[in-house]
């Protein structure tokens, strides 16, 4: 009689970044704990790093582990809970003509131009500035983990804005977004997290996950506007108190 081993998963090996200048608040020194994500259980590893305060860029999965420094806090919005504000009520009166639409995660030349736009107008002196198109295509196709691609296009079908987005076992990953910089008055950033809110309730999942937010950073304050918001502590999840500016 043969025995048939049960099969046995490699182990995830974990990695500390050396020191680097902190990309958001000047003076201080960042660093990394990270993984990379392999083989077949990259979507169950992404979920579950997420739920614990990771972020993927690529194929890594990491977290900050600064030295004295605990600015980035984790944070996702609980669909079921969230009511939007006056504002962002507006923000989807302001997109009504928009259509939202799911897209494979794969690059293309229209994607990558409204990119350049957006880093030039936006984010002129980063490195991603500086991308080519081989560049963004490994953004979009390097460690994918269930990863889609939601596209926005306006009424004559021009891609206005654009969200790569992980599904994770317990909600959405907003991984990375970018958007027509011309057009201010659409919001076009809060309208893809608003719409990412739309889709995962239709698909029954309890969060989306936002990233790091960082009260001291003005390019991280617009995720304090998505209410209730859930922050990632030492004792687990917790809500963050609300803000009762609109």
């Amino acid at each position: 009689m043969s025995v048939i081993q049960p099969q046995l998963r490699p182990l995830q090996q974990f990695f500390r970044s050396g020191p680097m200048p902190c990309p958001y608040l000047p003076g201080r020194v960042e660093r990394k704990l990270f993984t990379r994500l392999l083989g077949p259980y990259s979507a169950e590893v992404n979920s579950t790093l997420s739920r614990a305060g990771f972020r993927r860029s690529h194929d890594i999965v990491y977290r900050p582990v600064c030295p004295n420094c605990q600015a980035c806090v984790p944070v996702r919005i609980p669909v079921g809970s969230f009511a939007p504000t006056r504002s962002q009520k507006r923000v989807r009166r302001a997109n009504s003509d928009l259509t939202l639409a799911e897209a494979p995660a794969a690059a293309t030349t229209e994607q990558y131009r409204l990119f350049s736009l957006y880093q030039n107008s936006r984010h002129g002196e980063s490195d991603m500035a500086r991308m080519a198109m081989a560049d963004f295509a490994a953004m979009i196709d390097e460690g994918r983990a269930d990863t889609s691609l939601f596209e926005a296009r306006d009424a004559e079908g021009r891609l206005v804005g654009c969200m790569l987005t992980d599904r994770l076992t317990d909600g959405y990953s907003a991984v990375y977004s970018f958007y027509d910089p011309r057009q201010d008055r659409r919001s076009l950033g809060s309208f893809m997290i608003l719409s990412l809110l739309e889709r995962a309730q239709a698909d029954g999942l309890p969060y989306v996950y936002l990233g790091y937010w960082i009260a001291q950073s003005r390019k991280m304050a617009y995720k304090a506007k998505f209410r209730p918001l859930e922050a990632l502590g030492r004792d687990g999840w917790f809500r963050l108190p609300n803000d009762p500016t609109d």
